[in-house]
């Protein structure tokens, strides 16, 4: 498997991010779940430091066989052998971006060959903010595939338009800027095998504003009209998985119209997208630190979707890691 710029190299006083190699130790032998039916096939696409390389040898880890800058004419070749020896290829992640050639071409000719086979393959897309991905590729020193003089910040914005047909369609896509290597697992995990064509996948976001807003929301919902417990002293260091927090930010009116109001505009939307074949929602909810008041909120909203028999659900609240 070709190594490329998603593993840039980090100072050893660093947490291990997303785009950064998993050591290989022990605890990096990490048991997942097992293929979801006879088969299961991944296509793991994404920006050029998106993470893609450290996405991969977690794929590794379970067992999946990962192919990696094949050339986008043997991947129908590929997508045959797969379907012919599901014995052999149980588990597979198939690595797919610009450096395949015409990507989009090449994307839909592997599903295109798979699904003709019976094969549904589960589409993850990596992404990182421009910021991040200059400084990722500066750190390594790599080149960018599509620089050709062109300058980072214009191959960025040209990757971004080649690929956006593969995320228009992935059921999950994830953003690694700010994602520590231990919950890129663990997202990577969870939603493996979760797509399901009459269900759609929803991922409730918490976040500060101040640390700029999530790229993958498709919703976006602001918090900060409430008061912020940040400011009651007793409060300032616990977050809002505590229930004083909890109970403090559930106190106010505000809250619970808040919550009427997001729930009926879901009721109403969650159908129509799944009718539209959305098969991912991802809905970021933000106060001003990520700390309190969109953390609340985010569980509240998840314990209701829940019981609604939506999902599956999954929550993550991106400013904890921060300390």
């Amino acid at each position: 498997m070709a190594s490329g710029p998603e593993t840039p190299a980090r100072p050893a006083a660093e947490t291990s991010r997303a785009d950064d190699e998993p050591s290989a130790g022990v605890d990096d032998q990490v048991e997942g779940p097992g293929p979801a039916g006879p088969q299961q096939v991944v296509l793991l696409s994404g920006l050029s430091g998106g993470g893609k390389t450290a996405a991969a040898k977690l794929f590794e880890d379970l067992a999946f066989t990962v192919v990696d800058n094949l050339p986008a004419e043997l991947l129908p070749v590929l997508a045959e052998l797969v379907a012919s020896d599901p014995e052999r290829f149980a588990q597979i992640a198939i690595v797919l971006d610009v450096r395949s050639g015409d990507v989009e071409t090449a994307y839909r000719a592997v599903r295109g060959a798979l699904e003709g086979r019976g094969i549904r393959p589960q589409v993850f897309f990596l992404e990182a903010s421009d910021e991040v991905l200059i400084r990722r590729f500066s750190e390594t020193r790599h080149r960018h595939p599509l620089s050709d003089g062109r300058g980072m910040q214009r191959a960025i914005a040209l990757e971004r338009r080649m690929l956006d047909p593969i995320r228009a369609e992935a059921d999950v896509v994830l953003d690694t800027s700010d994602l520590p290597l231990r919950d890129l697992r663990e997202r990577l995990f969870a939603r493996l095998g979760e797509a399901q064509p009459d269900r759609m996948t929803i991922q409730l976001i918490s976040f500060g504003y101040k640390f700029g807003i999530p790229l993958e929301a498709d919703l976006v919902f602001d918090t900060r009209f409430l008061q912020n417990p940040y400011y009651v002293p007793e409060l300032r260091d616990h977050s809002g998985l505590t229930p004083p927090v909890r109970d403090f930010v559930m106190s106010q009116p505000g809250a619970h119209e808040f919550l009427e109001r997001v729930e009926g505009l879901l009721e109403f939307g969650i159908p129509a997208f799944i009718e539209e074949g959305k098969s991912r929602l991802t809905i970021a909810i933000g106060c001003t630190g990520g700390r309190h008041r969109s953390i609340v909120l985010a569980e509240q909203l998840a314990a209701w979707l829940r019981g609604q028999g939506h999902g599956p659900v999954e929550v993550f609240h991106r400013e904890l890691e921060r300390g």
